[in-house]
């Protein structure tokens, strides 16, 4: 079989096939047996079609593709088997399928244009000695305070107030409801839909509508007071966003939070620690180990943005394709999982525009995973056994009884470990430039000239 390669962009090779006379010859007498044999026809016995009958029928066009789908399927398996093509699918005809019908001549060679996927093409740039900038996360002892203060409020026992107003901290039992303002600028009509009874508020700054809460500081209990506010722009209820309202309200009960002290007692209720020193070694130790994995997710972070812009990956359609499908199923997963109706999820018109919004993703995740294999391929890096071993164990520990395909786990494993590696030499290779944290998150204003530039760019 004559064949001719040509590379085509996205990881492609195309292929120029040409079928012998004597298979374009016996494939056509092939389907026309074929179509003796099952076609149903007034006034003969079926198998028993006169050819002459058949072809008038059926209709010479019609026997020609069936003919053509035949001859293009298996030359083009044959072609890859012969070319020893490492094909990953996706077979396209190029050539336009009337036109061969028209130029198809039972007996004459035909040649026809077909492409399929390959591996991708991965082509290293300058990856090592790299130059980056990467947001550095500094262990701020106030998060060990911050957290103690979290749990004692948690374990707080709530205790009645009498004496005195309400105060922000406290716990508020309300009634409230919602009036229109009136033209001279005092209460109306109530707001269907905005009352609450016995309606219990945490006394803390955002709780509520801005202004709420705030406007219920001093208040006693059984005592009624109007606050005038206004709903957010962006209030769920589309016809109240924006509108100003007073909300008449009584406040039922008052109860002030009494917390714990801070002593070994109150580390046992709250941790494994028999004590509040060890209770507070360990959450040091925990927060620092925390700051300088975010500071190392960073760098490999920075360090991947420049392989991206350093080397060239000639992604297949069949691959990212494949990345998609997973992206998706992971997707349903989760969703299972919270409890959401996938049948509402995944439709006919959602799928599509689901699917157009992961490939981006997609395909940065395919290149990035390429070009660190490739990298570790080159510079012969490759994960501990112990280490895989360590890990597998891990996962399995806190998957607990659930049924595991423990090759497809092997493999995941391997394939992270691996980039972790991958990525801690490069980073030992690189030049790194450690900046606060938060410094290099683009601001609003970076994103909306962003936005404008590339607005300029498609004008």
């Amino acid at each position: 079989m004559k064949v001719t390669q040509e590379k085509l962009p996205d990881s492609q090779i195309g292929l120029e096939i040409e079928v012998s006379a004597q298979t374009t010859k016996t494939t056509y007498e092939k389907v026309v047996q074929n179509l003796a044999r099952s076609s149903n026809i007034p006034g003969f016995r079926k198998g028993k079609v006169p050819r002459q009958v058949l072809l008038q029928r059926i209709g010479t066009k019609q026997i020609k593709a069936a003919a053509i789908e035949e001859m293009v399927q298996k030359a083009l398996e044959e072609a890859i088997k012969q070319e020893s093509i490492e094909s990953l699918g996706n077979y396209k005809l190029i050539s336009n399928f009337d036109e061969l019908i028209q130029k198809y001549e039972p007996g004459e060679p035909l040649t026809f244009s077909a492409s399929v996927d390959v591996a991708p093409t991965i082509t290293l740039g300058d990856y090592q000695g790299l130059s980056v900038k990467a947001e550095e996360s500094v262990y701020d002892p106030k998060q060990v305070d911050d957290w103690l203060e979290e749990r004692r409020v948690q374990q707080a026992t709530l205790v009645p107030v009498e004496e005195r107003g309400a105060q922000m901290g406290d716990v508020a039992i309300i009634d409230y409801e919602g009036r229109e303002i009136t033209e001279s600028g005092e209460a109306g009509e109530v707001i269907s839909g905005v009352q609450g009874t016995d309606f219990k508020v945490e006394m803390e700054e955002g709780r509520l509508i801005e202004g709420m809460v705030e406007g219920m500081v001093e208040m006693k209990p059984e005592e009624t007071k109007e606050v005038s506010v206004t709903f957010p722009e962006d209030y769920p209820r589309e016809d109240l966003g924006g509108k100003p309202v007073i909300f008449s309200i009584t406040l039922k009960e008052l109860k002030e939070k009494e917390l714990p002290e801070l002593d070994d007692d109150f580390a046992q209720d709250v941790s494994e620690s028999e004590t509040l020193a060890e209770l507070k070694e360990s959450l040091e130790k925990r927060f620092r180990e925390n700051a300088e994995q975010e500071t190392k997710n960073s760098i490999h972070g920075a360090i991947v943005a420049e392989l991206l812009e350093n080397c060239e990956v000639d992604l297949p359609e069949t691959m990212v394709n494949k990345e998609v499908d997973m992206m998706l199923t992971q997707t349903a997963m989760q969703m299972q999982q919270y409890g959401v109706d996938l049948k509402q999820l995944f439709n006919a018109e959602s799928i599509p525009r689901m699917r157009a919004n992961a490939r981006p993703e997609a395909m940065n995740r395919l290149k990035q995973n390429l070009i660190l294999k490739e990298i570790a391929k080159v510079e012969s890096l490759e994960p501990e056994q112990e280490a895989i071993a360590a890990r597998i164990k891990e996962v399995t520990e806190q998957l607990g009884d659930r049924e595991l395909d423990m090759e497809r786990l092997n493999e995941m494993v391997q394939e992270e470990l691996l980039s972790e590696k991958t990525l801690d030499w490069l980073k030992e290779k690189a030049t790194v430039e450690l900046v606060p944290k938060g410094s290099l998150t683009p601001t609003e204003a970076d994103e909306e000239a962003l936005e404008a530039e590339s607005s300029t760019e498609e004008e």
